[in-house]
């Protein structure tokens, strides 16, 4: 019997993505100046646009002294890691940016890790195994189902943001080790997990409470120390919780802080941390001087929640629907895959840079626009967005109601 075509299979998955208007197409990004980026064609032309789907919340990414940093470091280190951490790539820069970040967020250690993905995958694979459960959101990040299903615990999910179904889920297990993970603020709904209702829930059970706050550390709690201090939680309740570097930071890699046993351990096991090599000195450089100016600058998450608060009016009095988000990530449902990306290109054209999210990243018929907001956007610039958006559901509503006109006509013109 002939082994099937793995081609045969891609092409077909590929026909299948495209008729479902699921197809994706990276867009290259030539040039970034504040909020505004420069995007190639095709043809290698670029235009300016607007960005409002990127994650530099706190817009740090270009910050003159987040840059230096980098820039320095390189020039006296080189540009890589040269080894894993516990071989000869760990560098007392990777030394400071973990102290500084463990300080910051109130726990007694900090791992650094060279992505949000590798540093959820460490965590669930060194702290569980065969007979153990990891009961999870039902929306939380692909990184935390993918390290659950790859540690060979049995995973579980519960319904969004229910944590009386957490606790049904926990009570339904054999016995064995188990975690309780959530996202803190979640990345495609902008919403904030229960976290003081899943603490009693994971203390009742005797599990452990893991945190992803990917999208809430910088922006979220007193001095931006994220989701876990917003629900005045700390390490007893929460023993790890994850801080992306690659968001808010404006930088990349990410940080796992909380018990100092379990870092230790992590340090010594897991095997997305042994077996990578270690982030290069200049980017961990770069995220400690984000770091350092994300907690004294409190202007910064002042400016993002004005902005928050003038997007959201400016929706309102549009008709223009949003999902519950105080956030700065603001969901625009639209349903149908289709219409999502007509938005999106229908505002393109208006000089805007707003991503059409599809399933599988969000359920079926959760089709929606992304939109995100940054203290590096100004006022005149929402408003500018708020009235391309109202223009976009005109359009997109007109081209439909055009498109079924034509539909019903068909059969009419079929007899005549």
């Amino acid at each position: 019997m002939a082994r099937p075509s793995l081609h045969d299979r891609v092409e077909a998955a590929r026909a299948q993505r495209a008729a479902l208007g699921r197809s994706r197409v990276r867009r290259t990004v030539a040039r970034r100046d504040g909020a505004g980026c420069l995007v190639l064609d095709e043809g290698g032309d670029g235009r300016w646009l607007l960005d409002f789907c990127g994650n530099d919340y706190l817009g740090l990414s270009q910050h003159f002294a987040v840059v230096g940093a980098l820039q320095d470091t390189a020039s006296r280190d080189g540009a890589g890691g040269v080894a894993s951490h516990l071989v000869c790539g760990h560098h007392a820069t990777h030394d400071a940016l973990e102290g500084e970040v463990a300080d910051w967020l109130g726990t007694p250690r900090a791992l650094l890790f060279g992505s949000g993905f590798l540093a959820n995958l460490a965590v669930l694979q060194a702290l569980l195994g065969d007979g153990d459960a990891c009961v999870q959101d039902r929306l939380n990040h692909a990184s935390l189902l993918d390290a659950a299903r790859l540690s060979g615990c049995r995973l579980r999910r519960y319904p969004h943001g229910d944590a009386e179904g957490a606790i049904r889920q926990l009570r339904s297990l054999p016995e064995g080790a188990a975690v309780l993970a959530t996202d803190g603020v979640f990345s495609m709904d902008g919403d904030v997990a229960p976290l003081r209702q899943l603490a009693i829930v994971a203390r009742a059970q005797q599990a452990l409470l893991y945190v992803d706050d990917a999208h809430g550390v910088g922006v979220l709690g007193p001095d931006g120390r994220g989701s876990v201090a917003a629900a005045k939680l700390g390490v007893a309740q929460v023993p790890l919780q994850l801080a992306t570097l690659g968001k808010a930071l404006g930088g990349y890699g990410a940080v796992v802080a909380g018990d100092a046993v379990l870092v230790a351990h992590l340090a010594e096991t897991a095997r997305p941390y042994l077996y990578t090599t270690a982030l290069p000195p200049a980017l961990a450089a770069a995220s400690l001087a984000a770091v350092k100016l994300a907690r004294k600058d409190h202007w910064r998450r002042e400016k993002l929640q004005a902005t928050i608060a003038q997007f959201r009016a400016g929706a309102i009095q549009r008709g223009l629907p949003l999902l519950p988000s105080d956030t700065a990530i603001q969901p625009l449902p639209v349903g149908d895959d289709r219409d999502a990306c007509a938005w999106s290109e229908a505002l393109e054209a208006r000089g805007f840079m707003v991503a059409a999210i599809r399933p599988p990243t969000v359920p079926e018929g959760g089709a929606r626009l992304r939109i995100t907001l940054s203290a590096a956007h100004d006022p005149l610039q929402v408003d500018a967005l708020l009235e391309a958006l109202e223009r976009a559901r005109d359009q997109v509503a007109g081209a439909r109601a055009s498109h079924g006109d034509a539909a019903a006509a068909a059969p009419l013109a079929a007899r005549a």
